[in-house]
């Protein structure tokens, strides 16, 4: 076995066949005919000296050995990722790439902040991901981005994080509701009101439990949805009432379809955080936009 006759053509493919586990998708994403990709993995095997995958029925599963280069084709990505940006630091900060995972939220804000930045530095390959908290966290302790923007930094992670604007949290009813117009609803009132909620975990969810709580009230659940729009469509119907970030909800409300209530305590007042691992060594590429970001903060 000499691994030196190993290409990097090879382990990416092998790479693109154990994360999608099928030959056939794997074939599709690298834009290769199915022979070809099998030509390769089967070659790589024959260097490795053992076998990658093992077919069970319709479904392949990694080997002992394909586990343990999986691990090491993660490794040598990282390492060609910084290879690149080293290289494109050599070049100044107008050359790199940039890979950036946003809650769903913060997509009404930072996409126009993204867009100055790219007219700014057209020569960044920029990326970016939107994704619940859930699917941030799990991007995050795989280190797959340079930068994350979130409402509520994990606390089970070490991590970096910098506050970088306000996110104020209010509570919205359809302009029908009993409530609507009422001045200074004190919390106790909303006792037996039914609430729109985002799933577990959603910072908006936590916030609002926590104010509950510490006001003695338990929400009433009537519905979970897992995106803001389904929420506010849901809220404008006449199904409850929801609480949601103010930045998300400028449409509804100059157009009439939701009304803001005045309740005691209100507007909750969050933070949008800039996140990455502690310790990751930051781009140029990805300092120039953290740079930005704080310059140009809403």
């Amino acid at each position: 076995m000499n691994l030196r006759h190993a290409t990097l053509h090879q382990l990416r493919i092998f790479q693109a066949v154990a994360e999608h586990n099928s030959f056939a998708r794997a074939a599709e994403a690298l834009h290769l005919s199915p022979p070809t990709l099998s030509l390769q993995v089967k070659q790589l095997a024959e260097t490795v000296g053992q076998p990658l995958f093992e077919q069970l029925g319709k479904k392949i599963f990694l080997t002992a050995a394909g586990k343990i280069l999986a691990e090491a084709c993660q490794d040598i990505a990282r390492r060609m990722d910084l290879l690149s940006d080293d290289l494109a630091a050599l070049q100044g900060v107008e050359r790199g790439s940039l890979k950036i995972a946003i809650l769903t939220t913060v997509k009404y804000t930072v996409p126009k902040l993204l867009g100055g930045f790219c007219a700014a530095h057209p020569g960044i390959d920029v990326a970016m991901v939107v994704g619940n908290r859930e699917n941030l966290l799990q991007r995050l302790s795989q280190n797959q981005d340079d930068l994350y923007i979130m409402g509520q930094p994990p606390e089970h992670m070490d991590v970096f994080c910098e506050a970088f604007a306000d996110n104020p949290l209010v509570m919205v009813a359809p302009p029908t509701h009993p409530l609507a117009g009422k001045r200074r609803i004190r919390p106790e009132r909303l006792r037996h009101e039914p609430f729109i909620m985002r799933e577990p975990g959603s910072g908006t969810r936590l916030t609002m439990e926590r104010f509950f709580s510490e006001h003695g009230v338990t929400p009433i659940n009537r519905l979970e949805l897992g995106s803001n729009e389904a929420i506010k469509k849901t809220v404008s119907g006449g199904l409850g009432l929801a609480v949601l970030s103010a930045s998300t909800l400028d449409a509804e409300l100059a157009l009439g379809e939701l009304v803001q209530l005045d309740v005691v305590g209100f507007p909750l007042i969050r933070r949008w955080h800039l996140v990455y691992p502690r310790g990751k060594r930051q781009s140029p590429a990805a300092l120039a936009f953290k740079a930005w970001l704080f310059e140009h903060r809403p």
